[in-house]
């Protein structure tokens, strides 16, 4: 009896090709719509059960399966997949609307990682990179970001309903309406870059225009991190305050690992915060109360360890309102890093690209603050978080300004030391 012959040796014998040919198309050309689909649907799926895991894990941690049930666990963990998506969630008669951040962001890098595998998986789909170079559309890219995201929201919505009681109601609209902006701020660039498309893109964008984004980026990366030692720093001088806290609350060691995970999950909060701080508009812990360089005010607040960093209430003193110049030190020395590494070929060029950079790194500062408070308990604690408007205007101006004399900067430095010329310095490390 003749066996019949694989998919893979009809194709060789067809088209004449090797058989590395034909395994490489069959994995870059799988079916567009089920693999976009149920890629979203795996992007969902892949934190959902971590965060149910977590759920049983810190049932059993907390009271060794005592009390509650295991249904009960994992809605808790399904709601706090669902509070990270913005849903809000009731507890106790009060509303919880706060983002944990860091459940939000290690949603964000399974979106990106999926994504990615979803675009190696479609990039043999529409026109070649060529054709693209020369203007041919392509909405392979757009079409495979829609799809992924109606897997993902399907799971989301699906999550809400059975996790959602008469007493928690998470809000399915806000679910879908993040599960749509994490889709397209991680998932769709995810999915350009995996399929190849994105490569082609960016060489069609102006130069100038690229090395505006890097100044964004390399700016807001190093203000976050400057904001997150800040926050460390604040943390551990005050270590005993917090060492304190933990022991009025007489934790055990389950009980401390499932606080320990709540902290960590909200330490991206904590550092959006220590930016609204040191830009100078500062943020409230309740009702009434503000914290900022000029002034302190606080009231009761909860046992809660983190909030040891936080300053004594009371006068501050003149050294602490010096630290509102550090957003200026951070973003000259970011313009002048970027135009050092792109040198401008103008005093006027380098001064819109360091002023663009700093604005729109400012404006992306503050669409991000809005999204770290909320409500976090009842009463006062219904006002939690930076004045994100503030925080706008105030990281637009530093940002923007010292980002324009970082950049005119660098580009005099050039061209008196003759830099731009050689070339010989214009690889190495930013020293000087």
């Amino acid at each position: 009896m003749t066996s019949l012959p694989s998919p893979i040796t009809r194709v060789l014998a067809r088209k004449d090709r090797t058989e590395a040919d034909v395994r490489r198309d069959l994995a870059t050309r799988r079916p567009l719509v089920p693999t976009a689909v149920i890629g979203g649907a795996v992007a969902a799926l892949g934190p959902l059960l971590v965060a149910l895991a977590a759920g049983v894990v810190g049932w059993f941690l907390t009271d060794a399966g005592g009390e509650g049930t295991p249904r009960g666990a994992l809605r808790v963990g399904a709601l706090a997949w669902l509070l990270a998506h913005g849903s809000g969630v009731g507890v106790e008669g009060a509303r919880i609307t706060a983002i944990p951040l860091g459940v939000t962001l290690i949603v964000a890098w399974s979106i990106w990682r999926v994504g990615h595998r979803v675009g190696e998986s479609i990039s043999g789909h529409g026109p070649a990179s060529e054709d693209i170079s020369d203007g041919a559309r392509d909405w392979t890219v757009p079409l495979v970001g829609g799809l992924f995201f109606v897997g993902y929201a399907i799971v989301g919505v699906i999550t809400c309903t059975l996790a959602s009681t008469a007493s928690t109601t998470p809000s399915t609209p806000k679910v879908v309406a993040w599960s749509f902006l994490l889709c397209g701020v991680a998932g769709l660039p995810a999915i350009a870059r995996g399929s190849g498309r994105a490569s082609v893109w960016v060489g069609m964008v102006p130069p100038g225009v690229r090395i505006v984004l890097t100044l964004t980026r390399t700016l807001l990366t190093w203000w976050l991190a400057f904001s997150a030692v800040v926050l460390l720093l604040s943390f551990v001088v005050d270590f005993s305050t917090a060492a304190n806290i933990s022991s009025q609350l007489h934790v055990g060691a389950g009980d401390f690992v499932v606080l320990l995970a709540v902290t960590l999950a909200v330490v991206p909060n904590a550092t959006i915060f220590s930016s609204s701080y040191l830009l100078g508009p500062g943020f409230s812990v309740g009702g009434g109360t503000l914290v900022s360089p000029a002034r302190v005010v606080l009231g009761p607040l909860p046992m809660f360890p983190l909030l040891a960093a936080l300053p004594d209430g009371g006068p501050t003193p003149i050294w602490v309102r010096w630290l509102m110049i550090t957003p200026v030190i951070v973003a000259f020395a970011a313009a002048a890093r970027v135009h050092h590494r792109f040198p401008a070929a103008s005093w006027d060029q380098a001064a819109i690209r360091g002023c663009a950079g700093g604005i729109v790194a400012g404006l992306t500062l503050g669409i991000v603050t809005a999204f770290a408070g909320g409500a976090v308990g009842p009463g006062r604690m219904r006002a939690v978080g930076p004045d994100d408007f503030h925080v706008l205007l105030s990281a637009m101006a530093a940002f923007g300004i010292a980002g324009l004399l970082g950049a005119v900067a660098m580009t005099w430095w050039q061209q008196r030391g003759g830099e731009q010329v050689s070339g010989l310095w214009a690889r190495r490390p930013f020293r000087r």
